[in-house]
């Protein structure tokens, strides 16, 4: 990953650049990005290249976008991304990470709110923080979970290199 990024720990340096502004560039990268991922077999037969992006500020301002032509499959994955991006919100924890810290009790999931049949389960919420200030807490849905988490890290590097 390029200097200024760790998304390992959930971090970006992104000088200089407006709320609005960034997500809308995230937003872009992701959108040149789901080609290359929906041409994977593995990622393209779960959802036949449907899929959609979620991201809420920590004021709770909500954005998204939605990729793809089958407006039912895109209904369903966006309720799973605002569903991964929302637990994210609500936590500041990965999804599937967080089901795993509740389970093998080392938090407890009744200071968070979420009941457990209501938890995600996989993989593709994520925390990042931008600027040292901004929290952003990004849920994307249609491909694997790994992937679901490798597009928006990679979209967020590409706008990363764009700003420097």
């Amino acid at each position: 990953m390029p200097e200024g990024i760790d998304l390992n720990e959930g971090s970006a340096i992104i000088p200089n650049m407006e709320t609005e502004q960034l997500i809308r560039k995230i937003i872009a990268a992701v959108e040149k990005r789901v080609p290359e991922f929906a041409a994977r077999e593995e990622d393209r037969k779960r959802n036949e290249g449907n899929c959609a992006l979620c991201i809420i500020e920590d004021s709770g301002t909500v954005h998204g976008k939605m990729f793809g032509s089958d407006k039912i499959r895109l209904r369903n994955s966006f309720r799973i991304a605002w569903t991964k991006a929302s637990q994210v919100w609500i936590t500041g924890i990965k999804t599937g990470e967080y089901e795993k810290l509740v389970f093998t009790g080392q938090i407890d999931d009744r200071q968070f709110g979420i009941i457990r049949p209501d938890f995600v389960g996989w993989e593709g919420g994520q925390p990042i923080a931008v600027d040292g200030k901004t929290n952003l807490s990004f849920g994307f849905s249609g491909f694997r979970g790994a992937t679901d988490l490798e597009i928006v890290q990679k979209a967020v590097a590409d706008v990363v290199i764009a700003a420097k």
